[in-house]
């Protein structure tokens, strides 16, 4: 009879352990950390991100696209200022030398400069060797931000504007579930040593114009789960932990009446 007991107490250990696990999953960014950020404080939007090696920049003339994407620089037809398709556009890497290898023109100096600061002196420069009032126009297409939580679709997600809310972040990743906390939306960003975490009430309408939810490259967006879930959550677990239990007790209770007769 010992060595039963001796089995269901081991059981009862695993499925502890295996309900802490979950616990500890489920505290994802709970911890208690120092919130950043005023109300009134102005965040920085992409228009202020400065260029950095490994950045991809996707660059187009809207003057005439031809010649940033298919055209050689022997093509006499690069050099006219004709509308023509406005496409996509090419897409280059900044490399560790903070410089952008572009056609005709070639190294091209653009770490630490913002977005349209970049698209100016691109601009400046294919005025100058190559093109008739060209328009240029840089984006840099990898920075992101990560959706995670009570979310209908979590993952990465590109920013493609300057200014992306958060409000705008959620909708693309489909909305939040039936089990998100919407007062409890946190917005992480800076380093792992020292992150800055802004708590966002989405039930309160001014959180639509609040500056702190415009996002920025890097930013983890955590919706928490609403204290109903959390409390069904705490049943279930609490029901996977007694059904096993009653079961263990059950068939110990058999296995004591059969080895007493």
């Amino acid at each position: 009879m010992r060595n039963y007991i001796f089995i269901y107490l081991a059981i009862l250990l695993f499925i502890s352990l295996t309900s802490c696990s979950k616990k500890q999953y489920q505290n994802l960014f709970q911890q208690e950390v120092q919130a950043g950020g005023a109300a009134g404080n102005v965040q920085p939007s992409l228009q202020d991100y400065r260029i950095r090696p490994q950045d991809i920049l996707q660059i187009r003339n809207l003057q005439n696209i031809k010649y940033i994407v298919d055209v050689t620089p022997s093509d006499k037809t690069a050099t006219v200022g004709g509308g023509g398709n406005a496409g996509s556009g090419e897409t280059f890497q900044v490399e560790n030398d903070s410089t952008v290898t572009l056609p005709v023109i070639g190294h091209v100096k653009v770490g630490g400069l913002t977005r349209p600061e970049a698209a100016r002196q691109i601009e400046d420069l294919y005025r100058k060797h190559l093109l008739k009032d060209p328009i240029i126009e840089v984006k840099i297409i990898n920075l992101k931000v990560t959706v995670l939580g009570e979310i209908m679709q979590q993952g990465n997600y590109a920013l493609t504007k300057d200014r992306t809310t958060l409000v705008e972040m959620i909708g693309q990743a489909g909305g939040l579930t039936e089990k998100a906390n919407e007062t409890n939306v946190k917005i992480i960003r800076g380093d792992q040593l020292n992150p800055e975490v802004t708590i966002i009430n989405l039930s309160d309408i001014r959180s639509v114009n609040d500056p702190r939810t415009v996002l920025q490259n890097g930013d983890i967006i955590y919706i928490a789960q609403n204290k109903r879930a959390i409390r069904n959550e705490k049943l279930q677990n609490l029901s996977g932990i007694t059904q096993p239990v009653l079961l263990l007790l059950n068939t110990a209770l058999v296995i004591f009446t059969l080895s007493h007769r």
